[in-house]
């Protein structure tokens, strides 16, 4: 196989392909020998039409000189199209192995989509489970937070109700004291 290589981590081509490198050279070569074929023929036309200006004969010699310049771009032509016929066929060729070879790896493709839909669902769940204990989690400590604060808040109420009762005490105890040292008036 001319001007192909593949690396250490790719397969060698298969006799197919070497094929169908070998027959894409040979189209690429007849269109290009049809394009050296056509600049060829029209030189060669410049050259005789300026030479035929000089002979007695005008018209019959650039007639001539158009026929031989037609005829070799007829069979120019005829090359170009061999050779665009020979590349359409191979990648015809290609396209139709292409989609063998697509057919033969679908149940892989599929089994593989498979694999990954149940590891995204499980990943998917294992998530949404995670999500859930860490919700319960917060709703938990929320929770307990809420109860703390409603216990610091009874401790609170029952810590100044017990000192409102020291405060009236006294001040019961000191009226009292007043009162019994206050003298009495008939």
């Amino acid at each position: 196989m001319v001007g192909v290589a593949w690396s250490a981590d790719q397969a060698p081509p298969t006799a197919q392909e070497v094929d169908w490198e070998q027959r894409l050279e040979r189209a690429a070569e007849l269109q290009r020998d049809s394009a050296t074929s056509k600049a060829a023929a029209e030189k060669l036309l410049d050259e005789k039409s300026t030479s035929c200006y000089r002979k007695f004969l005008v018209n019959r010699c650039l007639d001539e000189a158009h026929e031989e310049y037609r005829e070799t771009v007829k069979d120019a032509r005829r090359l170009e199209n061999e050779g665009k016929a020979i590349e359409r066929q191979v990648k015809k060729e290609q396209f139709s192995a292409r989609e063998v070879r697509w057919a033969a790896e679908m149940p892989t493709r599929e089994a593989g989509l498979r694999a990954r839909a149940t590891e995204t669902a499980a990943a998917r769940a294992e998530a949404e489970a995670t999500e859930a204990a860490t919700r319960a989690s917060k709703a938990r400590k929320a929770e307990e937070g809420a109860q703390r604060k409603a216990e610091d808040a009874e401790r609170l109420r029952r810590k100044q109700a017990d000192h409102e009762a020291r405060v009236a005490a006294q001040v019961e105890k000191a009226n009292a004291k007043a009162a019994a040292s206050a003298p009495t008036t008939p």
